[in-house]
């Protein structure tokens, strides 16, 4: 198996720039320390992530990303990123961005979660952000 897997739940949409995404996660990882092991991007719809969410978080709101964490070893990443194309076409609407900086910022938050940052308090969600803001800026579409 690759170290990055690309797949779609409930949705036709296509990722663009694959290569460059390919290279983002990498470039994550080595930043901060990582070894990238391997890495599913499940890319889907509201309601696909939302039954997500109620049956494996216990919540039932719609949600842009989920991350399921299966590293064995500590400085590593292994896991599943899910993303809701919908929720990141509404978001890219709100913040005035383009739908692949958007898409592409909501896949390193969940690569973020996935290395071991938080964001459920106020500074923990500053880190991350500043963390986003850092790395989305290293792609340059």
């Amino acid at each position: 198996m690759k170290k990055i897997n690309f797949f779609k739940e409930n949705t036709k949409y296509n990722l663009q720039n694959k290569k460059e995404l390919k290279e983002l996660v990498e470039s994550v990882c080595k930043k901060e320390g990582k070894k990238l092991v391997c890495l599913n991007l499940i890319l889907c719809n509201d309601d696909y992530l939302k039954e997500i969410n109620k049956k494996h978080l216990n919540k039932t709101y719609y949600t842009d990303v989920i991350s399921f964490d299966f590293k064995e070893e500590e400085n590593s990443v292994e896991g599943d990123v899910y993303v809701s194309v919908d929720r990141t076409k509404e978001n890219a609407k709100n913040f005035n961005s383009k739908h692949q900086i958007e898409l592409f910022r909501v896949i390193i938050h969940g690569l973020l979660h996935l290395i071991g940052y938080n964001d459920k308090t106020k500074k923990e969600k500053e880190i991350m952000t500043r963390k986003e803001n850092k790395y989305i800026s290293l792609y340059k579409n």
